[in-house]
């Protein structure tokens, strides 16, 4: 996947140095949570521009200690991605899972600023979800969508998150995409392109000071994709109150691979985040 990305990050600044190159989105159906026995309901909203999107609502159990709305990686789309969340619902929590526009059966073409409305447009719509509160609602971003959330919430005018919680997330745009170039040596002569061709714009160095929830990190040392140093700097700029978490290895597997160890740390983090809201 690293070699992938750093082939698309490439040739996108060869052919036109925008950051197009971080969105690899799909349209297939990877999976139908139906079939996995999940029940769930399918939310169509629009953006600010009225592009129509499309998510998913995996209702809690019982009574919901709160509501958890997913920004997935940059891959694919939401039916691939589900499953980092929605088991959620079996532990108390609403869950919504969305798809940028571009990606899935949502309507429109990526682009940065566009994506960035996109997270925004999710942010007010579930509030307006039956058997959501509107005080309880925490932010889980994976890699770039980590990224997007952080641009989102930064925008938002709503309630502000109860948690934000960050899973293999960047810097910068600049930067990843830098250090990206530089794990190759056919892409390392040009790893300071990024420097000059990419925008800052939207970029979480610049927002995530503006996010004052409390903040769970989860990075691995040993991520093929973001490197750790881009996680470590995030989480060093970032206010408290905030907790960083090391995986063993892998990107984005805290709550697919390592469920069973990182899961109840993130129960755990949610739950007392949602309690101080009453």
């Amino acid at each position: 996947m690293a070699r992938m990305i750093a082939l698309a990050v490439f040739s996108c600044f060869l052919l036109s140095g925008c950051t197009g190159a971080f969105f690899q989105p799909g349209n297939a159906l990877y999976a139908d949570p139906a079939q996995l026995g999940q029940r769930y309901e399918v939310i169509k909203f629009k953006s600010a521009d009225g592009t129509g999107l499309t998510g998913m609502f995996f209702a809690a159990g019982g009574k919901p200690s709160g509501t958890v709305v997913h920004f997935h990686g940059n891959a694919e789309n939401m039916t691939s991605h589900f499953a980092y969340s929605s088991w959620l619902a079996g532990k108390g929590f609403n869950v919504f899972i969305f798809d940028y526009r571009g990606y899935g059966a949502s309507e429109g073409k990526p682009s940065l600023p566009g994506i960035v409305a996109d997270g925004v447009a999710a942010l007010e719509h579930v509030r307006k979800i039956p058997g959501v509160d509107s005080q309880r609602v925490a932010v889980f971003g994976q890699s770039l969508g980590g990224a997007i959330a952080i641009a989102a919430l930064a925008r938002y005018q709503g309630p502000p998150p109860s948690a934000l919680v960050l899973e293999g997330t960047f810097y910068s745009y600049k930067g990843v995409a830098s250090a990206i170039l530089r794990r190759h040596w056919w892409t390392w002569p040009f790893s300071w392109l990024p420097w000059l061709v990419v925008s800052g714009e939207y970029s979480p160095a610049g927002d995530i000071r503006k996010i004052t929830c409390p903040k769970l990190f989860l990075h691995s040392e040993k991520d093929p994709v973001v490197p750790y140093s881009q996680g470590m700097k995030l989480y060093r700029e970032a206010g408290e109150p905030k907790k960083f978490v090391q995986i063993p290895r892998g990107h984005t597997d805290a709550f697919y691979a390592f469920r069973e160890t990182f899961g109840p740390v993130l129960e755990a983090f949610l739950n007392d985040a949602f309690r101080t809201e009453k």
